[in-house]
């Protein structure tokens, strides 16, 4: 049963139409590039329009792999295919578990604070996440490849891109968790000094430091480079003429880097240049 007739799941039509719009989303995200206001994480700004770190990140991020998993399980029975290939389920199963990890794990379980988000950040995530999801999704359940004959010949390929985006999901795991640590010292040090004051525990959502571990030597947003190593593995398995795997990481490359060469200024006007040092933003020795 379609929840949106013909957009959920997309009639061919409206698919098309929306891989072919979202290849053009690096153009909105060109501004990046000279406006530094970004409401979000460490550039979050006190609004009334705030929502709270934690929640908000969930909300706006788990959306993408929900819609994919509801045109996997609803397209095919529109289309009327039986089954689908291997291939496609296990690109749907490695969208969902880096997901399941950074929309849902991170934010709920694994860190001790967030910082606000604001509304706008938050419902242009949503969106860009529904279109991600329904761009793939489309592409994996129906409109692409949809029989074992499809993907034969590019075992080799497969196995690699896995390889790459194994490689690339753990090295954002690790970073992720070093910049965790920062926060889970300075709750560890705030509870300890309440306890010997007698005063109520300070909020760590604002505690920032330079993390030194792994790839931040050399740059200051390496989860930002694993992601995108990840997810050309992931496109690597699509092969490389899939263009919603394209468009995803390109996409995803033209609204974060940006936001890291933007994030390294930050650093320097925080800490200063001496402690920022050589490091770059995101790609070691380059940018």
């Amino acid at each position: 049963m379609a929840l949106i007739q013909n957009w959920l799941p997309p009639s061919r039509e409206n698919w098309e139409l929306i891989v072919w719009g979202f290849q053009f989303f690096p153009l909105f995200t060109a501004a990046q590039w000279f406006v530094s206001y970004y409401p979000q994480g460490k550039t979050s700004v006190e609004s009334r329009f705030n929502l709270p770190g934690k929640w908000a990140w969930a909300t706006m991020e788990a959306p993408g792999f929900i819609t994919l998993l509801y045109v996997m399980y609803a397209l095919p029975k529109q289309q009327g295919i039986e089954s689908l290939p291997w291939a496609n389920w296990t690109m749907a199963a490695l969208f969902t578990i880096h997901y399941i990890y950074r929309a849902l794990l991170a934010p709920l379980v694994l860190n001790p604070s967030m910082s606000p988000i604001h509304i706008t950040v938050w419902a242009s995530a949503l969106i860009w996440q529904i279109t991600n999801g329904l761009s793939l999704g489309g592409w994996l359940s129906g409109y692409g490849p949809t029989t074992v004959y499809d993907w034969a010949g590019r075992l080799y390929m497969i196995e690699v891109g896995l390889v790459i985006w194994g490689w690339g999901l753990l090295g954002n795991m690790y970073h992720d968790d070093d910049l965790r640590e920062i926060r889970r010292a300075a709750g560890r040090r705030q509870k300890k000094e309440a306890e010997k004051t007698g005063k109520p525990v300070q909020s760590i959502d604002k505690v920032y430091m330079l993390p030194k571990n792994g790839l931040f030597h050399f740059i200051l947003y390496p989860h930002y480079l694993c992601e995108w190593i990840e997810w050309t593995g992931f496109w690597m398995i699509g092969g490389w003429g899939c263009v919603p795997a394209r468009s995803f990481v390109l996409n995803e490359i033209a609204t974060m880097l940006p936001r890291a060469v933007q994030g390294r200024k930050w650093y320097v006007d925080k800490f200063g240049k001496d402690k920022v040092g050589n490091r770059k933003a995101v790609i070691p020795g380059l940018l």
